[in-house]
């Protein structure tokens, strides 16, 4: 029996706990200016912290499997921990993995992140659709199975992202706006909220897309990349309501108290919702 759809269980913690995400993003610079070693102490100091403050409080938090990677078998021992007690305290866990490929790569990468059985069990993780909409149906159909949810990366936050994301395809749509209209037709009748998301920069000012597909909107580069959340309604409209806002450095830099990343996160909250709220 399938799980209740990660949509519903989002909007519910959107509604509930406010839409923050918070990125779980080690960078060797943080650890250092958190007065730790960059290493594997250093790693998993850095994530028990991060988690212990803000688990049981803002919506998702979404770890960056890169930095952990970069640690190898013991970085992923650490990347386990965090998801189990990060999810355990009643955060959805959205594992930043950026995964693309195809047919039985694209299957594996699925069978990591969003089936039951694995360690790396995740409520969401995010795709790169790149190699066609298409190659990303075992990792939706997985989601689908385990209640799971899967954020395309559509319109992202850097600047060479344009090169791509706005190309024309052959019926004079943008690739991005092709990638969004596919999403649409994924959550389609799907309530209160469809499980396939987009990732939409909100540095963009005007995303210059149909963003209605019924489904989150996770946007970066709030904070350190330069938007702010009064910026939300400018880039998302009338779709506002279901952006998931990612902040990192925004509420890390706050750390190594837990007092200070809760303060952090409890002022983004404050300001992302007043901000949709008077859109």
């Amino acid at each position: 029996m399938s799980s209740e759809p990660f949509g519903a269980r989002l909007r519910r913690a959107m509604d509930t706990r406010g839409p923050l995400c918070v990125g779980i993003d080690p960078h060797a610079s943080l650890l250092t200016a958190w007065g730790l070693n960059d290493d594997i102490a250093g790693l998993e100091r850095f994530t028990r912290t991060v988690v212990e403050a803000l688990a049981d409080r803002v919506a998702v938090l979404k770890p960056q499997s890169a930095f952990f990677e970069r640690f190898g078998s013991r970085g992923i021992a650490v990347l386990e921990k965090a998801v189990e007690e990060a999810r355990a305290a009643g955060a959805l866990v959205l594992m930043d993995a950026k995964r693309g490929d195809i047919g039985s790569t694209m299957g594996a990468y699925a069978a990591t992140y969003l089936e039951k059985d694995s360690p790396l069990f995740s409520d969401a993780v995010t795709v790169s659709p790149y190699l066609g909409f298409g190659s990303l149906r075992p990792a939706l159909d997985a989601a689908v199975l385990s209640g799971a949810g899967v954020f395309v990366l559509a319109l992202t936050s850097n600047p060479e992202g344009a090169e791509v994301q706005r190309a024309t395809a052959a019926d004079g749509r943008s690739l991005a706006q092709l990638m969004l209209d596919h999403m649409a037709a994924e959550n389609e009748g799907m309530t209160p909220l469809g499980s396939v998301g987009a990732v939409v920069g909100a540095t963009l000012g005007d995303a210059g897309a149909n963003l209605a597909i019924n489904g989150p909107l996770l946007a970066p580069g709030i904070g350190a990349q330069g938007a702010t959340p009064a910026d939300l309604p400018g880039v998302f409209g009338a779709s506002v309501g279901n952006v998931v806002p990612s902040v990192s450095r925004g509420v890390l830099s706050q750390g190594p108290a837990v007092a200070g990343l809760r303060e952090a996160a409890e002022r983004l909250t404050d300001e992302i919702r007043a901000a949709v709220a008077g859109r």
